[in-house]
């Protein structure tokens, strides 16, 4: 019985581990988008749309600072229909 608690907590506490990981790498990557963004509300919409089209085109962790830098300059650029770079 002592060992099916043990199991059992371990279990727990490494269940636990897991998603407090997810959820704080979520939130550093919202964050990141959003600090390219500025106060500006539609900004930082639009930089939210990015981060979301970024994870659906499954670009890697390393390349999103990059990857939301680029879309945070066309934004402010003269092509916003232009896709970054992947």
């Amino acid at each position: 019985m002592d060992v099916a608690i043990v199991i059992l907590v371990s279990a727990l506490a490494l269940a636990l581990h897991v998603v407090l990981f997810v959820l704080i790498r979520r939130w550093m990557d919202r964050d990141l988008a959003l600090s390219f963004a500025g106060d500006d509300p539609a900004r930082r919409a639009y930089m939210l749309d990015e981060l979301r089209r970024a994870k659906a085109e499954g670009v890697r962790r390393k390349d999103l600072p990059a990857w939301l830098e680029a879309a945070a300059g066309l934004r402010s650029g003269s092509a916003p229909n232009t896709t970054p770079p992947p």
